[in-house]
C-alpha cells in the first residue's frame, strides 16, 4: 500500500460503508459493517504513520500536524462503532428507536467520519469549511434520533447555533481568501493551505486580524468554547450516548484543528496581531465557567458535557500560550481528553440502560451491583479529573508549569479552575459509585471492551510515554510555534 492509496482508502471507506448501509435492512449485519468498516478506516490511517507521505494538491494534504488528528479520529471512530453495535441494538430491544431509524443511523455515522477525515485532510481552506458543516449536520440529525420533543428541541438548538458558527467561520474564511488574493491570485490558489503558508507574510494583516476573530468565534461555536457553547450540554444529554462520546472526542477536535491552522497563518505574519491572548482569554474563560456548572447538574451526560467544555477551554489555553512545550502540552491533552472522555460515555452509556435514567440521584453504588462497570467508571473519572498516574495529569501538570513560568497570575487562575472542577467530578463520583446500590438495576448490554481499552492507553501513557510517541508530539509542538 502506498500513502496515496492509505489517503484514498481513509476518504472512500466511510463512503462505501455508508452506501452500503443505507440499504442493508438487518440491525446485527449493519451493526458490525460499520464496525469493520470503521476498523478499516482506522487501519489505513495508521499506515500513513509508516508509509512515504503522499504529495499535498489543490485539496488534500497530509503532514506532521493532521496525522496526529486523523489517526486519533478514525481510532475513536472505531471504538465508539464497537460500542455502538450493543449498545443501539438494546435501544431497538426496548422501543427507543426502529430499524428505519437504525438504517439511518448507521449510514449516517459513516458519513459523519467522512466529513471529519476530510475536514483534517484538506488543503483547502474551503473544502475544510465544507467537510466540517457535513460532519456537523450529520450530528444535529444523529443528535435527534430518539424523536422525542427533548431530542429534536437539542438537535434544532445545534442546527440553529451551529450554523450561526458555521456562518461566521464562512465570513472569516472568505476575508482570508481576500487578503490572499492580491499576492497569490484569482481562485483556487488563494485558497490552498500551502500556499496560503508559504505566502502568509506578504498577506494584508488587518484583514487576517478581522478574519481570525470570525474564524476563532465561529470554530470556536464547534470546539465547545464558552460563551458559544450553549448547544453542547442538550446535544450530548439527548443524542445517543455513542455520539455523545464522537461529539465530545473528536468533533470538537476537528473544529479545534481548524483554529490550529488559521493560528498558524496569523502567526506567521508579523504584521497581524497575536492570536494567543485571544486564545488565553476564552481558554479560561471555559474553564471557569464550566467548573462552575459542574456542581449544578443533575443529569449525568450534562455534568460530562460541561467537563468536555473545561478540557476543551485548557487545551485552547495551552496551544493559546504557544512554544514548544506548551503545545505539547496542549497536544498531549487533546488526545488524553478524547480517549479518557470517549471512555466514560460507553460507561455512562451502559450505566444509563442499567438503571433507565440520567438523573444522578438515581444512580448509586454501581461499584457494588456492576464491579467492571463501576471500577471502569471511576477510573475514567479520576483520570479525566487529573489524578496521577494518568496521562490527563501528565499533560495537566505540563499545563500549569509552562503558564507558572511564564504566567504567573494566570496560572493562578488556571490552577483555581481545575481544583474547582476536580472538586465537583469527585463530589458527583462519591455518590455514583459507592454506597447502597440503587434500583433498578438490568442487566448490561454494552460491551466494556472499548472502555477498558480506552483506559489502558490513558494510564500506560501516563505511567510511560514512548519515545516514539514524544519525539512525534515535539515534532507537531515545533510546528504549532
Amino acid at each position: 500500500m502506498t500513502g496515496d492509496t492509505a489517503l484514498s482508502a481513509v476518504l472512500i471507506l466511510p463512503v462505501a460503508a455508508a452506501a452500503l448501509l443505507a440499504l442493508l435492512p438487518g440491525y446485527r449485519i449493519s451493526a458490525w459493517v460499520n464496525v469493520v468498516a470503521s476498523l478499516a478506516t482506522f487501519l489505513a490511517a495508521a499506515s500513513l504513520l509508516v508509509l512515504a507521505r503522499p504529495e499535498a494538491g489543490d485539496y488534500l494534504r497530509v503532514d506532521d500536524v493532521n496525522i496526529v488528528f486523523i489517526v486519533l479520529n478514525t481510532f475513536v471512530g472505531f471504538t465508539a462503532a464497537f460500542f455502538s453495535a450493543s449498545y443501539i441494538g438494546h435501544e431497538l430491544e426496548i422501543g427507543r428507536v426502529t430499524p428505519a431509524n437504525l438504517r439511518f443511523y448507521h449510514a449516517m455515522y459513516q458519513i459523519m467520519m467522512f466529513g471529519m477525515n476530510l475536514a483534517l485532510v484538506s488543503n483547502n481552506i474551503g473544502l475544510m469549511w465544507v467537510a466540517i458543516e457535513l460532519a456537523t449536520l450529520t450530528t444535529v440529525l444523529m443528535v435527534g434520533l430518539y424523536r422525542t420533543h427533548e431530542a429534536l428541541e437539542a438537535a434544532w438548538k445545534y442546527f440553529i447555533l451551529g450554523s450561526v458558527g458555521i456562518a461566521l467561520a464562512l465570513f472569516g474564511t472568505i476575508l482570508v481568501y481576500v487578503a490572499a488574493q492580491p499576492v497569490l491570485g484569482e481562485g483556487m490558489p488563494a485558497m490552498v493551505w500551502s500556499n496560503l503558508i508559504g505566502a502568509a507574510a506578504q498577506l494584508d494583516s488587518a484583514m487576517l486580524n478581522v478574519a481570525f476573530v470570525f474564524l476563532l468565534v465561529g470554530y470556536g461555536t464547534k470546539v465547545g468554547l464558552a460563551p458559544f457553547h450553549a448547544w453542547l450540554p442538550d446535544a450530548h444529554a439527548e443524542g445517543p450516548t455513542p455520539i455523545s462520546a464522537v461529539l465530545s472526542g473528536l468533533l470538537l477536535n476537528v473544529a479545534l484543528y481548524a483554529v490550529l491552522r488559521f493560528k498558524l497563518l496569523m502567526t506567521a505574519n508579523e504584521a497581524a496581531v497575536a492570536p494567543g491572548p485571544l486564545m488565553i482569554g476564552l481558554g479560561l474563560l471555559s474553564l471557569i465557567f464550566a467548573a462552575f456548572m459542574l456542581y449544578r447538574r443533575r443529569d449525568i451526560k450534562r455534568l460530562f458535557a460541561y467537563s468536555s467544555i473545561e478540557h476543551m477551554g485548557i487545551i485552547v489555553f495551552a496551544f493559546g500560550i504557544g512554544g514548544p512545550l506548551a503545545n505539547f502540552a496542549g497536544l498531549l491533552h487533546m488526545v488524553m481528553h478524547s480517549l479518557t472522555k470517549s471512555a466514560i460515555f460507553f460507561a455512562v452509556g451502559n450505566v444509563t440502560q442499567i438503571k433507565g435514567t440520567q438523573k444522578l440521584s438515581e444512580i448509586r453504588g454501581l461499584t457494588q451491583s456492576h464491579p467492571a462497570l463501576g471500577w471502569g467508571l471511576v477510573l475514567a473519572v479520576l483520570s479525566i479529573a487529573g489524578m496521577p498516574p494518568s496521562g490527563v495529569f501528565m499533560s495537566e501538570f505540563l499545563v500549569v508549569t509552562t503558564s507558572f513560568a511564564r504566567m504567573p497570575v494566570l496560572a493562578l487562575i488556571l490552577v483555581f479552575g481545575l481544583i474547582l472542577a476536580f472538586g465537583a467530578l469527585l463530589l458527583r463520583l462519591t455518590g455514583v459509585a459507592f454506597g447502597t446500590p440503587s434500583e433498578p438495576n438490568a442487566p448490561m448490554h454494552g460491551s466494556l471492551a472499548p472502555l477498558w481499552l480506552h483506559l489502558a492507553l490513558v494510564y500506560l501513557i501516563g505511567l510511560h510515554m514512548p519515545q516514539a510517541m514524544v519525539d512525534w508530539f515535539q515534532t507537531v509542538a515545533a510546528i504549532l510555534g
